[in-house]
């Protein structure tokens, strides 16, 4: 299936962006009611145009194929203006949740409705990183049918999902495709900035959930996607990864469109650390996993972002350094060059990095334990590293840490308590 929307800035700007979803063989449309259709790729429009609004922050936006609940709008307006906060703070722009827009809508409601799903079926989305790897190799220990889910699959997402044992056929494939006219009117100094890609995903795997009867959508979000980016203030870089949008969706989701998907994050109750111990654990991954944003059309890593250095500092505690000097090319610790990275990530700047990256609570325990335990000299980044300040026991009590705020089912719940039992550290 294909759909296109129609966003309008101007009578002379009028985008078009698109979503398809190749056919697999477990999507039944013909058991789709055309209204739950309609109403999972109009949520899925109101999510996307996100990505549109901010090209120019027009005051007003007038949603006209169907009219939203006082409810609705708030959901919106909550989602708008705490996804786009990293956008607003980079780009200078003071707002308020409450008068940054009035949305106006037309046309008729949209109710929920039920749909028939398979309660012994989950998807997980992946993205080519470490996290998405232990979601996946975890919950094909339980059981249930597990599905991949791709969009705009990377050759690390393809290798991620080949390398636990599934194919692109067994895959959840949808294809996204961003209207031109918005990178142009960049180049012209429209503004541009950061967006909630997950709120996107969260929209957008509903409707290939229901399209394919699996009740379970299993996200790979962890605890530290709750911190802010910005020290004192709501500004998170990872706030559609966080548990406040993962409650306000799931919520918004059952009253609005259907009550039978349930959204989760399978590792919302880990860390950093945690999920890097568990990630070591899965050697078949460790030379074919993508962290890199910046590496990611060239399928590598760039070695100079904080998400490479961060991944590196992760997994230098389970992993050995020849091992993580030959997945990088070359020993990121001995590059001065990323002494400003590092601080960002321990916390010694004002501002963490814009980036999908852990607490410096997490990164001080991983580097106290590197440099406590190292047989060779410091290298460059850790020569002045004060692992003297952090507790001998930080890294054990991280490992050992369980956040009680999740949606996890009872059975997955369990499923991830026997995964931590594989956590043996000294």
């Amino acid at each position: 299936m294909e759909a296109v929307f129609t966003f309008k800035l101007t009578d002379d700007i009028i985008f078009s962006p698109l979503i398809k979803i190749p056919s697999r063989k477990f999507y039944d449309f013909d058991s789709l009611s055309a209204s739950l259709l309609k109403n999972l790729v109009f949520h899925i429009g109101m999510v996307e145009l996100i990505s549109y609004w901010k090209a120019a922050c027009p005051p007003r936006l007038i949603i006209q194929p169907h009219t939203l609940t006082d409810e609705q709008v708030l959901f919106w307006k909550k989602l708008y203006f705490n996804g786009l906060g990293e956008f607003f703070y980079l780009n200078g722009i003071s707002a308020t949740q409450d008068e940054f827009m009035d949305i106006v809508s037309e046309g008729e409601g949209l109710q929920a409705e039920h749909t028939i799903m398979n309660q012994e079926a989950v998807m997980v989305p992946v993205g080519g990183g470490k996290d998405s790897v232990v979601t996946l190799e975890l919950l094909k220990e339980q059981g249930d049918k597990v599905i991949p889910m791709a969009m705009n699959p990377r050759e690390a997402v393809v290798r991620t999902i080949e390398n636990a044992g599934f194919t692109m056929e067994d895959t959840m494939v949808v294809e996204r495709k961003l209207d031109k006219k918005l990178l142009e009117l960049n180049g012209r100094g429209f503004l541009n900035g950061h967006t909630p890609f997950s709120a996107l995903l969260a929209f957008v795997t509903s409707l290939t959930a229901v399209l394919s009867g699996v009740k379970y959508i299993a996200l790979s979000n962890e605890s530290s996607a709750n911190e802010s980016t910005v020290p004192g203030s709501n500004i998170n870089h990872q706030y559609s990864k966080s548990f406040e949008f993962e409650e306000d969706f799931s919520n918004y989701l059952s009253r609005f469109v259907t009550p039978d998907v349930h959204y989760f994050s399978f590792l919302r109750p880990l860390n950093e650390l945690q999920i890097g111990f568990l990630f070591s654990l899965f050697s078949q991954h460790h030379f074919s996993f993508r962290s890199c944003n910046v590496g990611s059309k060239t399928d590598s890593w760039c070695g100079q972002c904080p998400k490479c250095l961060f991944t590196r500092i992760i997994l230098g505690s389970f992993m050995g350094d020849d091992k993580l000097k030959a997945i990088f090319g070359k020993e990121l610790f001995d590059d001065p060059t990323l002494k400003p990275v590092f601080d960002e990530l321990t916390g010694a700047a004002d501002v963490k990095p814009f980036e999908c990256v852990g607490t410096p609570d997490e990164v001080n325990a991983a580097l106290s334990y590197i440099a406590r335990n190292s047989k060779t000299p410091l290298p460059a980044l850790l020569t002045g590293f004060p692992y003297e300040k952090f507790s001998a026991n930080s890294l054990l009590t991280l490992l050992s840490a369980f956040n009680e705020d999740h949606r996890l089912p009872e059975k997955y719940l369990t499923l991830l308590k026997t995964g931590l039992k594989k956590i043996a550290f000294s």
